[in-house]
């Protein structure tokens, strides 16, 4: 007798189907949405918190559409790399431009990625993690991006990594016949590592290691395939720096492509990022070549790997992405002054906790462009806080072309701007600051070689040409509104010693000694010799600037100097001179509030000193000291 009752959906049934839905329909589209949102994501946080770093990147960079340029690229190998690195970092110019084609490009590496290893839907978290590395080489440098000699750097490391999962793909895609796997490690090793650099070498790597994961091949075919790829991988840089690149140091035949972190020592930490994606080639090529189901038997367990292995991937980004507030600071604060705006600059010292010595300069320089500096340039916290860097930086390389150019050191700034050239690379920056200071000095020869530079590039084509007006009628240059005020900052003596890489101490002491009947110039020597707390060089600067300004109200701070030297030394008769009320009163506030404290060390003081007479000359003179310049 039949059964005629329907059989029912058990609810273990009802979880079946379910399964399969997800394994089949949802993770095609999680493969999809995950890394979509991963790339958004980093875009806008790109575009938000980096824009400063984006726009410097560029600036130090250079591309020339020339045939000698592309020539001079390709003398050693990895030279199509550094022509498409530098091509691309050209257009953070724009910085959505240039973050859009660097998240199409980490777009294209995680199709690659997935195609080049045979990831699966359900793991497809695992494309991620070549691009977080590779996001983590990008941005976790800092101070690294004013001494990189590798030029391209922000998008070369991505395109090798797209080469390296290309060739790999094309490998274990080919029929095994007629030794296609063998002669294609030959070939593409050929020409890839004159083209990519270590790159090429590292996809012969992948080749090689893949081989043992491939089930069409025998064994023989394994251990040929394997041996060819260990010789291609040896013999081929030596072939090239035989036969074709001179310009290569032995040394370095193999890693070519990738950047050199060295000043005085080697940096090796920063290099881990590039021995992870070497890493994940051959952990890559060992887990995921074989074709496996998708099928997803358990969801909660799955669920929850996926989850813990994205948030390691993010929370890994978002450690050793480089966040130091001063750095980014020093970055827009620099950019502003590109721009002349100085108000921008000053709205930022505002907010700063403990400066670099590099803000406090560019802060003092924004003050005095605007005609601020005698009045405020103490209502801004002091500091010298050390840049975070595990290598000594220096002022001359992250802001101090610019300081000399605003103060008039035309000679320093275009010396530093040429050895820089020479030992990290040419970029659009240095012939900016080169251009100008060709202008300045009356150099118009030298300044039209620098305008027909840069009228090669893309984007600063335009930006030189408003120049070449000056080559033909000189009288233009002082009309400028940023070249013309540097010519009240001329030095009378038309030299070029020795700074010792100390932007700050040689400014102070090369105006503090120096004197001139230009009212700038001369005020700039006050106020070098304020800085300097020196009694016996204050005295006739003062006094100098009171007789060039005879209608003008004497500043806060020249007034403050002026009222305690006088009261420290009494050399000086200061009993006529027309103090304001409100110096005289913090004056004698200070000394009231110092005998009032005069139990406690000068470290137990200065805060509660501080918070009434932080800005103050005083305060700066009796507690601020020591303080470290680079």
């Amino acid at each position: 007798m039949k059964n005629n009752k329907k059989k029912k959906n058990t609810p273990k049934a009802q979880t079946k189907k379910v399964e399969r839905v997800i394994t089949d329909s949802s993770l095609r589209i999680l493969s999809l949405l995950l890394p979509l949102a991963i790339l958004v994501i980093l875009g806008i946080v790109m575009l938000t918190y980096e824009h400063a770093l984006l726009f410097k990147i560029q600036e130090y960079n250079l591309f020339l559409y020339t045939p000698l340029f592309f020539k001079q690229c390709m003398v050693s190998s990895g030279g199509m790399l550094t022509w498409l690195g530098t091509y691309f970092t050209q257009y953070f110019y724009h910085q959505w431009i240039g973050v859009l084609f660097l998240c199409l490009w980490w777009a294209l590496l995680m199709w690659l990625t997935k195609k080049a290893f045979n990831i699966p839907n359900k793991w497809i978290v695992a494309v991620l993690v070549p691009v977080a590395i590779l996001v983590i080489a990008d941005f976790m440098i800092g101070y690294w991006l004013f001494y990189l000699k590798m030029r391209g750097y922000y998008f070369a490391s991505t395109i090798g990594m797209s080469v390296v999962t290309a060739l790999i793909w094309a490998y274990r895609s080919l029929p095994n016949k007629y030794y296609l796997h063998t002669l294609f490690i030959i070939i593409s090793t050929l020409i890839a590592y004159p083209l990519f650099g270590f790159y090429g070498l590292l996809a012969a790597l992948g080749m090689g290691v893949i081989t043992w994961k491939l089930a069409e091949m025998n064994m023989t075919q394994k251990v040929i395939n394997s041996i060819v790829a260990v010789l291609a991988i040896a013999a081929i840089p030596l072939f090239y720096y035989r036969m074709v690149f001179y310009e290569t140091n032995i040394i370095n035949i193999y890693w070519t492509g990738l950047p050199l972190f060295r000043i005085d020592d080697d940096y090796y930490a920063y290099y881990i990022p590039f021995y992870l994606l070497v890493a994940f080639v051959i952990v890559a090529s060992l887990l995921f070549s074989k074709n496996r189901q998708t099928t997803v038997k358990r969801i909660n367990v799955w669920a929850i790997s996926q989850i813990f292995a994205l948030a390691i991937i993010v929370f890994a980004t978002y450690h050793f992405w480089y966040k130091d507030k001063n750095f980014h600071t020093e970055l827009e604060m620099n950019h502003c002054a590109e721009n002349l705006d100085w108000d921008g600059i000053i709205d930022m010292a505002r907010n700063w906790e403990e400066p670099t010595r590099m803000m406090w300069m560019m802060k003092n320089l924004a003050l005095f462009r605007e005609g601020r500096q005698g009045d405020e340039m103490y209502l801004f916290k002091n500091g010298d806080k050390r840049c975070v860097a595990p290598f000594s930086v220096r002022m001359t390389q992250t802001g101090g072309k610019m300081l000399y150019l605003h103060y008039g050191q035309t000679n320093f700034c275009y010396r530093w701007c040429l050895e820089d050239g020479v030992e990290f690379g040419w970029r659009i920056e240095y012939f900016k600051y080169m251009l100008k200071c060709s202008l300045v000095n009356g150099e118009y020869v030298v300044a039209k070689k620098y305008i027909d530079i840069l009228k090669k590039t893309k984007y600063y084509a335009e930006w030189a040409e408003k120049y070449e007006p000056m080559v033909k009628n000189p009288a233009l240059i002082k009309k400028d509104k940023e070249l013309g005020p540097i010519f009240n900052m001329l030095s009378p003596e038309d030299v070029l010693t020795s700074d010792n890489t100390l932007i700050e101490i040689y400014l102070l002491n090369t105006f503090a000694h120096s004197d001139g009947k230009n009212p700038m110039f001369q005020e700039q020597t006050l106020l070098a010799a304020l800085q300097m707390k020196d009694i016996d060089i204050f005295w006739p600067r003062f006094f100098h600037y009171a007789t060039l300004h005879p209608d003008k109200h004497m500043p806060k701070h020249y007034q403050e100097a002026a009222y305690l030297y006088g009261h420290l030394e009494n050399k000086i008769d200061i009993s006529k001179m027309p103090f304001d009320k409100d110096v005289v009163d913090s004056y004698n506030d200070f000394m009231a509030a110092a005998q009032t404290h005069a139990g406690m060390t000068e470290e137990q003081m200065k805060p509660l000193m501080y918070d009434r007479f932080g800005g103050t000359f005083y305060f700066e003179y009796f507690f601020t000291r020591n303080q470290k310049s680079y």
